[in-house]
């Protein structure tokens, strides 16, 4: 591991001067602060934050790394891991990427400097090469970083089944899926595989539609609305219970009644919209396992690389 005095050396600084450049502490000439900052990039050193402040001491701090905290499910996913990792003794630091690359880089970045021992990661921008360089242990959540990256997720591949059993049991005929993945080694897809494969062992097919995720609620429902018109489906499996939500309401507004089954259950879900079928997610026990292999693999035991927690389908109110 790079330490600060081989930034001191490759800079031809004291060991002092390169504390203060990087505290921002004093006087000091552009020259010298370029120098120290060419040998800190060179080197790939990480001031780390935790170190200067508490010496010798752990700050019991976890990486809670995640696309955003607009999706409800991610929400209430993020506040359970908060609230069992401050049971173990515990803080989170969470960094929100909104699928920006370089922001994941940045916030990764922060949280090694601050010295967290482990990393919990719901998000995925970087390559496999970035995430086994990583100096922490990371346990993903439904996300495939590395061949060798414990993960974490619900059985998607069961949750699509049931969807398909569920729609089948509707004497839905003209059935479609609507997923929002851009990424094809989304783990999620075995939700849409899932589906695909129940219908084929009834004789049924169904129409695979995507969404881009990265399209705004007004571009992504007029797309939506557009189809609806084009094919007017009697059953919908949609890839999670915002997407689902959103066809419900634009088929609405259209006159159509097509049975639309979503997946995440979130409480919001079913305290709000109590009339939405969706295939629900053990979100409590998620984050309760997804903190108890962290600590192991923080404790250096050798974890299994898959865990997977099976899901429930959750029939809507009429």
């Amino acid at each position: 591991m790079v330490k600060l005095e081989d930034v001191a050396k490759k800079a031809g600084v004291s060991l002092t001067t390169a504390s203060r450049v990087i505290n921002r502490k004093g006087y000091l000439s552009s020259n010298t602060i370029q120098k120290v900052e060419d040998a800190i990039a060179e080197l790939h050193y990480t001031p780390n934050a935790a170190a200067r402040s508490l010496q010798g001491k752990s700050l019991k701090l976890i990486g809670l790394v995640f696309p955003n905290i607009q999706n409800i499910f991610y929400a209430e996913l993020i506040e359970k891991i908060e609230q069992e990792l401050f049971k173990k003794g515990y803080k989170s630091m969470l960094a929100l990427t909104e699928h920006d690359k370089q922001k994941e880089r940045d916030y990764l970045s922060l949280l090694l400097s601050n010295q967290v021992e482990g990393i919990i990661y719901g998000s995925h921008n970087l390559s496999p090469d970035e995430y086994s360089s990583i100096q922490a242990p990371i346990v993903a959540f439904d996300r495939l970083l590395t061949p060798e990256t414990t993960v974490v997720g619900p059985d998607n591949f069961q949750g699509g089944q049931l969807a398909a059993e569920a729609l089948v049991q509707t004497g839905s005929k003209k059935i479609a899926f609507f997923g929002s993945t851009d990424n094809p080694f989304s783990i999620t897809n075995l939700r849409r595989e899932g589906f695909l494969s129940s219908l084929e062992t009834q004789g049924l097919e169904a129409s695979v539609l995507n969404f881009s995720s990265s399209l705004t609620v007004t571009r992504k429902s007029a797309q939506i609305k557009q189809t609806l018109l084009e094919h007017q489906f009697d059953g919908i499996f949609c890839t999670d219970d915002l997407m689902a939500l959103l066809v419900k309401n634009i088929a609405q507004e259209l006159h159509q009644e097509p049975y639309v089954i979503g997946f995440d259950g979130t409480e919001f879900i079913q305290n709000y919209e109590t009339s939405l079928t969706t295939v629900k997610q053990p979100i409590s026990d998620l984050a309760e396992l997804l903190v108890e292999l962290l600590l192991k693999k923080i404790a250096g035991e050798t974890l299994a690389h898959s865990y997977q927690l099976p899901v429930k389908l959750h029939i809507g109110e009429l």
